[in-house]
């Protein structure tokens, strides 16, 4: 889910707001983006945040992903949006915790078993390099909530 600001100054009248709503609606259809219903003319001033979702596990670029919604939102809204926050939603795939991964800018390799308890077990390998910026607890936290899996990390 990427956010957008799509109205930063709060000077967009409620007729604009849905008229570029609709035109964002339109732009994202045709990139295979969902737009989440919300009505941005009845949201207070900083509040007005188009919410995108990208069901695309290969899109795994953040930055790349907040380009283009702002760029289709300047577009739609004929503004300078700002980028909101990025949020993932999970099915616990393997392509999930890549995103998760990503995220952190990441990269690593996933394995994944069955465990005795019904639960499977992945065993995500990092470089020790990428991880000196990231606390690993904070990763095996993102990958644990996004799999609803038994996380183990293993540094090479």
């Amino acid at each position: 889910m990427v956010r957008v600001d799509v109205d930063p100054s709060g000077e967009l009248t409620p007729a604009q707001l849905t008229e570029g709503f609709a035109a964002l609606r339109t732009l994202a259809e045709r990139g295979g983006v969902a737009v989440i219903d919300n009505n941005l003319a009845q949201m207070p001033r900083g509040r007005r945040e188009a919410e995108m979702l990208v069901d695309n596990p290969r899109a795994t670029d953040v930055e790349e992903l907040q380009e283009a919604a702002i760029a289709m939102c300047a577009k739609a809204f004929g503004t300078e949006p700002l980028s909101g926050v990025v949020t993932y939603v999970s099915r616990g795939t393997d392509e999930d915790a890549h995103g998760v991964l990503a995220g952190f800018g990441l990269h690593g390799e996933i394995a994944r078993t069955a465990g005795d308890d019904g639960y499977d077990i992945i065993v995500v390998t990092l470089r020790k390099e990428e991880m000196t910026r990231i606390p690993e607890s904070r990763v095996h936290t993102a990958l644990e909530a996004s799999t609803n899996c038994e996380i183990h990390i293993r540094m090479v």
